[in-house]
């Protein structure tokens, strides 16, 4: 038996290393297992939309992630402009992958994660107070025992197998492949101009046969993807070729491509499956480990960094011993609707995508729909998870539309100066914002400083605050309100309840 953590992480991408971040912040001791020896430096997703960006911004840590602004999304190879949402990062962030798992992983470091690379986790059995991990790692195999274990080690979960964990869902009906290659010099104009003489243009478009898209990554490098239906599967571990992602451009585009230097070569497919549980005991899973689908929209490595955020504090809460009953299922009632849901949009997505005059028929009508500021709004919004709203289950998200939802984040004064909401949430405790002055209620939650903190503010904007009172979680969602029209007394017990709800027993004395 090699040692003890209280919680392992395995996989060390985007979403396991958030996981780690979260953990490591709030004091709870982890390591992160990674089959891999070093990073690969590739990048399958290439950027973070609105709701990450403003998960990063709670936690001090968006200004490391330099990027380009993206203003739109694309839905079913259609362009949707953002229309102005309910977020402080109302646009996507062009950043590829790799940087983001470095940024995160150099973040978590600094925190105290042990991160240990070239050790792969072979297999697992559930104890009453611990998990066993065997782990087979440079100089062999060995054990560890964890608190808990969290899979994020992506669609082929060892976890989720070892686990036992079902994961039904459809099999795949696309099959793609993508390639980021070099360009002649005579075509790196193609992005500036929207298209060149071998009919290439940024973005995504839709032809007779498939979909071809095509996305500048550097100087001369370009992500050229090629999108088939009806063509015989094809292992997904057997190498893709330079010739193989040439014939299918080929095939889709009607064009043939001159391109050389493969700096990466992969295949997917639209294989659609979920988790039936996201916990299991002491195991839990997340990101592409919970839930795998078509990666239209650029929604998978987003979604695992929100089942991170939304999952660390939970874990942490439990580690510390003073989680109340229930608080780490309230993971998967959350994440696991929200997983269902990219699902489904991603399924409607290949549907709207397939070659054909009737569906090209349908798109024409489509397209007449995104013409409305309601429907682009209803798109954006959800891809981009910024309309995403929990139910806490005790009828207050019926009564009070801010209760489940993403904080605002509001420009306050406090007696220490201008501040925000996202720069309240840096420590990752939960906050409690009282923007009315209502001590009465405010000295409610002494008893849970610890982990609450209080802040009494006003709001910097001129405008009325959107509550007199707000309990926010440590993941940003607000968990209560009161309002200027509800009695002390009332909003004394809502408040309580609340806290015992999200925060547990308060602490003696």
């Amino acid at each position: 038996m090699d040692s003890f953590t209280e919680v392992l992480i395995a996989g060390a991408g985007p979403t396991g290393l958030m996981l780690a971040c979260e953990l490591s912040l709030m004091g709870v001791a982890v390591t992160v297992l990674e089959q891999l020896p070093g990073p690969t430096g590739l990048s399958k997703a290439l950027g973070l939309w609105p709701q990450s960006q403003d998960t990063l911004d709670l936690r001090g840590l968006l200004e490391r992630f330099d990027g380009r602004p993206v203003p739109a999304v694309n839905f079913a190879a259609f362009t949707v402009e953002m229309p102005r949402l309910e977020s402080s990062h109302p646009y996507g962030l062009a950043i590829p992958q790799a940087r983001i798992e470095r940024l995160l992983e150099g973040r978590a470091r600094e925190l105290g994660a042990e991160i240990r690379r070239g050790h792969e986790l072979s297999g697992l059995h559930q104890e009453e107070a611990a998990v066993v991990i065997d782990v087979q790692g440079p100089d062999g195999a060995y054990q560890m025992r964890a608190g808990y274990l969290v899979g994020c080690d992506g669609a082929h979960s060892v976890v989720r197998h070892a686990a036992g964990i079902g994961f039904p869902g459809t099999e795949p009906t696309v099959s793609a492949v993508l390639g980021d290659v070099r360009l002649p010099q005579n075509m790196e104009g193609a992005f500036s101009s929207g298209s060149s003489g071998f009919g290439l243009r940024a973005g995504i478009t839709r032809t007779e046969t498939g979909i071809f898209a095509a996305v500048p990554l550097e100087p001369g490098i370009v992500r050229l993807t090629a999108i088939e239906w009806g063509r015989p599967a094809v292992d997904h571990t057997v190498p893709v070729t330079l010739g193989e992602l040439q014939a299918a451009i080929l095939r889709v585009l009607g064009e043939e491509l001159p391109m050389s230097e493969p700096r990466w070569l992969s295949r997917y497919n639209d294989s659609t499956r979920q988790a039936e549980c996201y916990r299991d005991g002491r195991v839990l899973l997340a990101g592409d480990a919970a839930h795998v689908h078509f990666p239209f929209g650029g929604q998978g490595l987003n979604m695992g960094l929100q089942d991170a955020a939304n999952l660390g504090w939970k874990l942490a809460a439990t580690v510390h011993g003073w989680a109340p009953p229930g608080l780490l299922d309230t993971y998967h009632a959350e994440r696991h609707p929200v997983g269902e849901r990219v699902l489904m949009n991603t399924r409607a997505q290949v549907a709207l995508s397939v070659p054909g005059e009737q569906v090209t028929a349908l798109r024409e009508l489509f397209s007449q729909l995104l013409a409305q500021e309601q429907v682009r709004r209803y798109i954006v919004e959800m891809i981009t998870a910024v309309d995403t709203r929990y139910d806490l289950g005790n009828g207050d998200s019926e009564r009070k539309p801010l209760v489940g939802r993403w904080a605002p984040d509001l420009p306050l004064v406090t007696a220490d100066g201008r501040t925000r909401v996202a720069q309240l949430m840096h420590s990752g405790k939960g906050v409690l914002l009282d923007l009315a002055g209502r001590t009465a209620v405010r000295d409610v939650a002494a008893p849970w400083t610890d982990r609450v903190d209080v802040v009494t503010a006003r709001s910097d904007d001129g405008q009325p605050p959107p509550a007199d009172m707000l309990l926010i979680r440590p993941d940003g969602y607000v968990a209560w309100v009161t309002a200027s029209e509800e009695p002390d007394g009332e909003a004394q017990s809502g408040l309580r309840r609340a806290l015992v709800t999200w925060f547990g027993v308060a602490r003696p004395g």
